[in-house]
């Protein structure tokens, strides 16, 4: 008597012996391959992360806008705070945006700490082309 699809259980197909090679025993898993890319993509994001970081979290250089006034159709006042290393200087990026967000101004501003101070106080006028709505500093970095 041979068998038939219809006598065997619906949730096993039956293959003849040998013809289609070893099969796989049903949840084996490769866990040494999922092992090595875990720690492969770890490796990928710390790079990534550290060289981020490198870019544009120094703590050295950090800033704060105080508040931003004397708004007109050329001009806005940004007062700001930047931390630097004690008695050094930044190079600040200033801009300012109009209601629609579109930028009109940009300037690059140097700051210069006194030799005991770690942070300074300075208030900058940007020129711009439209009437601004907000006057914003962008990043500061070391000096060239």
């Amino acid at each position: 008597m041979t068998e038939t699809h219809a006598t065997l259980p619906s949730g096993a197909p039956a293959f003849p012996p040998g013809r289609y090679g070893r099969r796989r025993a049903p949840g084996r898993r490769r866990p040494l391959l999922a092992g090595l890319l875990v720690v492969a993509l770890v490796a990928v994001m710390t790079l990534v992360s550290v060289r981020l970081y490198r870019q544009y979290g120094d703590p050295n250089y950090d800033s704060q806008v105080i508040t931003y006034t004397g708004i007109t159709d050329s001009q806005v006042l940004v007062d700001f705070r930047v931390t630097v290393p004690e008695g050094g200087s930044a190079v600040c990026l200033l801009r300012a945006r109009d209601r629609d967000g579109a930028e009109v101004a940009r300037e690059e501003v140097t700051v210069t700490a006194r030799p005991d101070q770690r942070q300074v106080t300075t208030q900058h006028r940007l020129a711009t082309t439209a009437r601004p709505f907000i006057g914003e500093v962008v990043r500061c970095r070391p000096p060239a």
